[in-house]
């Protein structure tokens, strides 16, 4: 299946918007797109259970604590799964690469989140349910960076 989304995405970038990606860094294009995707599947599951607890009377930072946790899980699950896949001949624990995902995300989807949550909110007075939303501008190339080169980099 993959291989028919990175012919689309050759078709798409290569040959409709002639951008060039060079075959060197073509592996790494597909894989951040891929990253892309899990992210806004993310963002989307993150948000939704934001909204939910807001809704359901939560503190704006506790809901944004607890639809943190639903998302980490999710995006573990599906980044260790499609995305950055272990080398051949090479083994990582997955308990540990959860730490390390949860740590990774708790960096920028907990603290930096928040920070900027608390700056949007309550010194620019940006709407609490707008406010998340802005964040992804900074944390998604942050999240993909600390992913690629710390949580998943696999252990010989």
């Amino acid at each position: 299946m993959w291989k028919y989304f990175e012919k689309f995405l050759y078709i798409i970038f290569v040959r409709t918007f002639r951008i060039k990606i060079l075959e060197s860094h073509w592996d790494d294009f597909i894989q951040f797109v891929k990253f892309g995707l899990v992210g806004v599947s993310n963002t989307l599951i993150s948000y939704i259970s934001y909204l939910l607890f807001v809704l359901l009377g939560c503190h704006y930072l506790i809901a944004s604590i607890l639809s943190f946790v639903v998302s980490v899980t999710n995006s573990f699950y599906w980044n260790n799964r499609y995305v950055f896949r272990e080398e051949e001949g090479k083994k990582r624990s997955w308990w540990h690469t959860y730490i390390k995902t949860f740590l990774a995300y708790a960096s920028t989807g907990l603290v930096l989140n928040n920070i900027l949550l608390v700056l949007w909110v309550d010194v620019l007075g940006i709407s609490e349910l707008i406010a998340p939303l802005v964040n992804l501008i900074i944390t998604i190339p942050l999240n993909y960076i600390i992913n690629k080169f710390w949580a998943f980099k696999s252990s010989s």
